[in-house]
């Protein structure tokens, strides 16, 4: 039997269990919001084109409405200035985009604290006890956060100082992308920075490390309490859009039961 032909049986006959870890699209998804001068992405809309009407009387269809950077997403690393020169969405590797993947959980500590940071010590902790990052992987961040999802103001979590939701710390982004060889970090925040990221060194340090690195974010996932803490791959697939900086994105974990 070839590797393809058993992977197909495997999922058929599910010994492997497809998990979409991403967020549905609508109009009440949770966006990033910046705060003035800077300009905001739109939110998802539908805008009807025909409905079984006089438009269109034997079809269905819509245009869509909305930024690069909405829902469950893909950063490609000309996202930020730290990477303005590397690849857009339409160039990110496809071996990046099937790859294997962990989880990270640290949902206890969030509960007590929303604005949690990931250090280099925690990963080195989990190390010990799972093994090292997959090379040419992807680290996925838990933090409970996805429960969220469904209110706007819960997801974003802001008072009059700004958004309080997890993240990492700089050292943890420079580490992540200078010292290991995922390909990228997946969260389930609005994005891959903690809510008061402004006020580190540098300030969006997973932006600005990683991009600058030539890797990769995903943000806004789901699930991933249904995954294991290794073991497993995820399919991440955005919009070839070129020259675009990021795309809504379907992702999808691949787990052997």
């Amino acid at each position: 039997m070839s590797v393809i032909t058993d992977l197909l049986a495997s999922i058929a006959d599910e010994r492997i269990e497809l998990i979409d870890l991403t967020a549905p699209l609508t109009d009440k998804t949770p966006v990033l919001a910046l705060p003035e001068p800077f300009k905001n992405t739109l939110p998802f809309q539908l805008e009807l084109i025909s409905r079984f009407d006089e438009d269109g009387p034997g079809w269905y269809w819509n245009n869509i409405h909305t930024g690069e950077h909405t829902g469950t997403h893909l950063d490609a690393p000309n996202h930020w200035i730290t990477g303005k020169d590397g690849l857009d969405v339409s160039q990110v590797p496809l071996r990046s985009l099937l790859a294997p993947a962990v989880v990270l959980d640290v949902t206890d500590r969030v509960a007590d604290n929303p604005d949690f940071l990931l250090d280099v010590a925690d990963i080195e902790e989990w190390q010990r006890t799972h093994g090292a990052l997959p090379a040419g992987g992807w680290l996925l961040y838990r933090t409970g956060w996805s429960s969220r999802s469904e209110n706007s103001d819960d997801f974003h979590n802001a008072d009059e100082t700004g958004p309080h939701t997890p993240g990492f710390t700089a050292e943890c982004a420079r580490w992540l992308a200078e010292e290991t060889e995922v390909v990228g970090v997946g969260v389930e925040t609005v994005g891959t920075d903690a809510g008061q990221a402004t006020a580190l060194d540098p300030a969006f340090p997973c932006h600005h490390h990683l991009l600058g690195a030539g890797k990769l974010g995903l943000t806004q996932l789901q699930k991933l309490d249904q995954l294991p803490a290794t073991g497993f791959a995820i399919t991440v697939l955005p919009l070839p859009i070129v020259g675009g900086s990021g795309s809504p994105a379907r992702v999808v974990a691949l787990v052997e039961k």
